[in-house]
């Protein structure tokens, strides 16, 4: 039997009251006037020199600085990605040697910081005047003066890229461990050899975790780069921050300069991981994007539709 929504026998809505939560809005309140407070004195300090700031922002050769930082962030990324990849694989080989040589390349740049290791690439056409490449003792192929080929930027670009491909090894390395055994073992069946399953099955699926911290190696990358100075080498932002501050003695508006400019390229970074991880997240998350969630809604109205008019046809 029915109940009636005015019999006064049924029981009475349920009135839901959201609990509040005061601390919550104190302790956001408390944040705002901390910031604003904070916000509102460097705006007023004349130390900061937002003049000055503003004035060298768009400077040219901070941009040139800019776009130094970007061309040794990207191709030390490339070569520690390629390398990083390799080591990886070595360690992976059932070959003892290659395993070991990995080991040793890992335990060596990993193990002293990246600062010196710049600083010995600085030195390195005074350890190594010339390279001889050849046969030992029985032809030389090629012969390379290291005092006429010296490039400041070429040395702190294979600085970078060795230092970076030690870390990119491991995380190679565990993309490909995270990779069930069975997809090697199916492989394997398909008559497929070590380095094909690699490369045609391991790899592809290893993406979707060596995507995220690879993502934050670039950034961390682009960072780095402040540290070339070892080399020497003054052409990236920070460098020409330094040089300018030099002459007009003002060095925190131009130390400012220098992290503004980092926020924009490693918030431009940020961004495309972001959407470099969710395509190769795909298939492996149950979430599903917006657009996803309207083509389903659109699909179960189209259905219901469909029902309805075929349950008038009926009647």
């Amino acid at each position: 039997m029915a109940v009636d929504a005015d019999d006064e026998s049924a029981p009475a809505a349920i009135r839901a009251v959201p609990l509040r939560h005061p601390g919550q809005w104190i302790a956001a309140a408390i944040v705002l006037v901390l910031v604003a407070l904070f916000v509102y004195g460097a705006a007023t300090n004349s130390a900061y020199g937002w003049s000055t700031y503003g004035k060298y922002l768009f400077d040219s050769r901070i941009l040139k600085g800019v776009g130094n930082t970007l061309a040794l962030t990207v191709l030390s990324m490339l070569i520690a990605a390629a390398l990083g990849i390799l080591l990886a694989i070595m360690r992976l080989s059932p070959n003892v040697v290659l395993r070991s040589v990995s080991w040793m390349y890992l335990w060596i740049f990993r193990g002293t910081p990246v600062y010196v290791q710049l600083v010995f690439w600085g030195l390195f056409p005074s350890i190594y005047k010339s390279i001889d490449l050849g046969i030992p003792f029985v032809h030389q192929f090629a012969h390379f003066n290291m005092q006429d080929l010296y490039s400041a930027f070429i040395f702190a670009m294979v600085g970078l890229a060795l230092n970076e491909a030690a870390y990119m090894a491991e995380i190679v390395r565990a993309g490909v461990s995270s990779v069930g055994e069975g997809q090697t073992e199916a492989s394997v069946a398909l008559g497929m050899s070590w380095s094909q399953t690699m490369r045609r099955t391991v790899l592809p699926q290893a993406m979707r975790v060596i995507i995220p911290p690879t993502g934050n190696e670039v950034i961390s990358m682009l960072k780095t780069t402040s540290l070339v100075v070892a080399v020497p080498f003054t052409g990236e932002v920070f460098g020409v921050q330094a040089d300018i501050s030099g002459v007009i003695f003002q060095p925190i508006p131009l130390l400012l300069v220098a992290s503004t400019w980092y926020l924009v390229v490693t918030s431009i970074l940020m961004v495309g991981q972001f959407y470099l991880e969710r395509y190769y997240a795909r298939g492996a998350s149950r979430q599903l994007t917006g657009r996803q969630l309207k083509a389903m809604a659109a699909a179960q109205a189209a259905q219901n539709k469909v029902v309805d008019e075929e349950s008038d046809e009926r009647r």
